[in-house]
């Protein structure tokens, strides 16, 4: 008989299974993984030497397409790391509004990797659950930066502007009579608190609805409890954080450990596994999707009470308002300049992370006291798991490759930064 060899394989770089362009080198012994190499860098875009380039405030639009599924996240740690060096706080107001909208963007991360997830899987339904409620979420997205996906919301010192008082209505068109566009407008009628509130009202059973479609689905379970399991040891050597360290038991989380904005303020519960497996991570995050939800309510309640300013008021840092920069020509000077040559930043270094939906963001500025940084590093969330893809699923099939995947929650754009 001829000797049996392993084989290798190329899982990707266009595979359907993967979110992104993973190019995974997979070594078989018939259809169980010998070995798994992740190949990182397919899309490298040098987004941190591309930020080295431009005045700080040129850079924050980046920051929204590093990972495009928790935009307002990666501002904020960009955000904050600037704030650091140049000494300046937010005003209040502004904060909870960042905290809310950290929250908004932790629940679309979350709907979009459930969906996903359960696709690889061969769930069809949750998918266009979740994609019903993103809906409505985006649109709160729209409704204070005027875009559905990179915000550039978050800037130094605060927010770009105040939250809307009344949200967008849909029309009569070829698609919804006049009777279907009322109904959709029932919940438009306010500001945008009411709606998000209105949300917040019904959320709890859409997540209930996936769970019903997931949790003690025997498929699911089949192809989840078990696989990829990383004890809480091995979790912590590797350098894992959010979800994925929590899956493995970890009560890790840096809005409760390092508190930063207003979540010190904040009544939420941190929920943690036991098994360190894919069906773990998914419980964590579906528990995580109704903390969530606890913490945008109290945000809404803050911030209906308490009106205020939403930057601080540094004209160094703060272009003027448009509507003065449009009548007058120091103000249209002022403008100018600052979204040309931005600001110098006081000589220093620092390091600023938040709790971005997928692990510990963290944003490293090092100012030589220039209008540009002299260095940006980022501590992507997602880059220390695909680096245990190896360890994950070893010994485990070909189609629990596609599992692990899913459960890692990656994005390619700040892998590949």
């Amino acid at each position: 008989m001829g000797e049996i060899k392993n084989y290798t394989m190329n899982f990707g770089p266009q595979h359907p299974a993967a979110h992104g362009v993973l190019r995974l080198i997979l070594e078989l012994d018939g259809e169980v993984v010998v070995h798994a190499d992740p190949h990182v860098g397919l899309l490298h875009r040098a987004t941190e030497k591309l930020a080295e380039s431009k005045p700080y405030n040129q850079s924050i639009g980046y920051m929204d397409r590093l990972d495009y599924v928790s935009m307002m996240c990666n501002e904020h740690g960009y955000v904050l790391a600037i704030e650091k060096l140049l000494g300046i706080t937010p005003p209040m107001r502004a904060q909870y509004i960042r905290v809310m909208f950290d929250e908004i963007t932790r629940i679309l991360n979350h709907l979009m990797w459930i969906g996903a997830h359960a696709l690889d899987v061969g769930a069809m339904t949750v998918f266009l659950y979740a994609f019903r409620e993103r809906e409505d979420l985006m649109d709160c997205y729209e409704a204070v930066s005027g875009a559905r996906l990179h915000a550039t919301y978050y800037r130094p010192g605060g927010v770009y502007r105040d939250l809307p008082d009344f949200m967008s209505r849909y029309k009569p068109s070829m698609w919804h009579n006049e009777k279907a566009t009322q109904k959709l407008n029932e919940q438009r009628q306010g500001s945008l608190l009411d709606f998000i509130w209105n949300f917040t009202e019904r959320f709890p059973q859409c997540v209930d609805d996936y769970e019903t479609l997931l949790t003690d689905n025997r498929i699911w379970k089949q192809r989840t409890v078990g696989i990829g399991v990383v004890s809480k040891e091995r979790a912590l050597q590797l350098g894992f954080s959010g979800p994925m360290l929590r899956g493995s038991g970890v009560e890790w989380d840096l809005r409760k450990k390092q508190p930063y904005a207003v979540y010190d303020k904040m009544d939420f519960d941190i929920p943690v596994g036991k098994e360190g497996d894919c069906y773990d991570r998914y419980l964590v995050r579906v528990e995580e999707m109704r903390q969530s939800n606890r913490i945008i309510r109290q945000c809404v309640k803050w911030l209906r009470e308490n009106p205020g300013p939403v930057m601080v008021n540094d004209n160094k840092i703060v272009p003027p308002k448009r509507e003065q920069m449009k009548e007058d020509m120091e103000s249209l000077i002022h403008h100018f300049k600052l979204f040309t040559e931005g600001y110098c930043v006081p000589e220093g270094e620092a390091y600023a992370a938040v709790e971005h939906p997928k692990g510990e963001f963290g944003v490293y500025l090092v100012s030589d006291g220039a209008n540009k940084p002299y260095r940006v590093k980022v501590r992507a969330a997602g880059f220390p798991h695909l680096a245990a893809m190896n360890e994950m699923v070893k010994g485990h099939m070909i189609a629990d490759v596609v599992a692990v995947i899913g459960s890692q929650d990656i994005v390619f754009g700040e892998i590949d930064r």
